[in-house]
């Protein structure tokens, strides 16, 4: 069973990387293999997600309060979570993503869609959210938003990729990839417990609601400071530390 400390260590790592672009799930499988988390279990990482979920919902409160004003854009956001949902779901329920849970795959993806991140985030900004956030637009950061089922590739790497790609600034390919995250990661949650309630092995305890207050506090300082740090800064130090992190992995597995 897992110890209050690495519930604490997995909460920081779901909390921190979920929302910058540098991959959460690659992060929780390096780590767990590291640490051996052998009895990391399916309710812990719906805690965990869950987590994130509050903390991305409490830190949008004001903008999903007023429904009536952002109900296009909230129409939006989910017309552009269609494409994950289906595939996630067949990816997970016959067990496809776990053969891609393994260092190699993590290291290319993370080497190579860090690349297009650095690519992406030189592009000139011609969009803004209130004139620029198409149909068109939400479906093409929604189908991109599909790669990120492969483990080191990030949801919000390559849905903040993608914005930059259609030329919307740093803060509002964020804030597209935040609003998208609540549907992704309500889906993952569903899905989550569908699957403990099936199994009927797992049961509420104290360490899985440690695990939702962890995930909750690392994740709202994230989005609040990465949000407030975008504003004035690209994005290569997230760039450097992909690379370098996927070029270690890298030397592991082939050296």
């Amino acid at each position: 069973m897992l110890s209050s400390l690495e519930i604490l260590i997995l909460s920081a790592i779901q909390g921190i990387s979920e929302f910058i672009p540098v991959s959460s799930s690659s992060h929780i499988v390096l780590v767990s293999n590291y640490y051996e988390f052998a009895n990391q279990n399916l309710l812990i990482d719906i805690c965990l997600h869950f987590g994130s979920l509050l903390a991305i919902i409490f830190y949008f409160r004001k903008d999903l309060l007023n429904f009536v004003k952002n109900r296009i854009f909230f129409l939006k956001i989910i017309i552009g979570t269609i494409p994950i949902i289906p595939i996630g779901f067949m990816l997970y329920q016959t067990g496809w993503i776990n053969e891609l849970r393994n260092l190699e795959v993590i290291g290319w993806t993370g080497l190579i869609f860090g690349i297009f991140l650095f690519i992406s985030d030189k592009m000139e900004v011609t969009k803004n959210m209130d004139a620029g956030f198409s149909n068109k637009s939400v479906i093409i950061i929604g189908l991109f938003q599909v790669l990120s089922l492969v483990p080191g590739v990030s949801r919000s790497g390559i849905t903040i990729t993608s914005g930059r790609l259609l030329g919307f600034n740093r803060f509002d390919s964020a804030k597209i990839s935040f609003f998208l995250s609540i549907p992704t990661l309500s889906a993952a949650s569903t899905l989550g417990v569908y699957n403990i309630y099936k199994e009927g092995s797992s049961e509420l305890n104290f360490l899985a609601i440690i695990a939702v207050i962890f995930s909750f506090i690392f994740s709202y300082f994230t989005i609040a400071f990465f949000l407030k740090f975008i504003r004035s800064s690209s994005l290569n130090i997230f760039i450097i530390y992909r690379l370098v992190l996927s070029l270690f992995i890298l030397g592991v597995v082939y050296l």
